[in-house]
């Protein structure tokens, strides 16, 4: 955990859909109260890739290429969905946690597995253009996307963290 690094750049190689099933499977150990699994996640590829970009465009407004060409620069986007379930006891913040979960967990497998990837997300993930073009309907929602692919041979080493101020943000009452 502590080498997971953000790739913003990666090859083109990506993990088979296969692989990502073994992955995503241990998806059930994310603390889930009444275990609602209120996520799924969409796997784009090849063309499909484009679908996001062309959403992306259509909410901002801007040049169709430019997000077509954000939405392919990596082999494999995986769009993590927030699936709210009706639930009288668990609230819509706690599922969208959930997903949340779901989407680190994800991140740090797939680093564990050899894979960079690179958490994305941002004012459209949640526009009706972006889930329109890639098929999600209400009262599903973009949560946001990972950028997946091979770490360059460059980016193996992992570069030194900043420690963390552990007064800052681990407090004894």
């Amino acid at each position: 955990m502590q080498a997971r690094r953000s790739h913003s750049k990666v090859t083109d190689a990506a993990p088979s859909h296969e692989e990502l099933g073994r992955i995503v499977s241990a998806m059930n150990a994310v603390a889930d109260h009444s275990n609602l699994r209120p996520w799924r996640i969409i796997e784009l590829r090849g063309k499909a890739r484009k679908k996001l970009g062309k959403g992306l465009a259509k909410a901002a407004g801007g040049d169709r290429d430019k997000y077509i060409a954000k939405a392919t620069r990596t082999p494999l986007v995986l769009v993590v969905v927030v699936s709210p379930r009706q639930s009288g006891k668990v609230p819509l913040w706690e599922q969208e946690a959930v997903a949340s979960g779901v989407a680190h967990l994800l991140g740090l497998l797939l680093h564990e597995a050899g894979w960079g990837s690179i958490w994305k997300t941002g004012s459209y993930a949640r526009s009706k253009a972006v889930r329109k073009a890639i098929g999600v309907k209400r009262p599903e929602y973009l949560l946001g996307w990972l950028y997946v692919g091979g770490i360059p041979d460059r980016d193996r080493k992992p570069k030194p963290r900043k420690p963390l101020d552990i007064d800052r943000h681990l407090t004894v009452l």
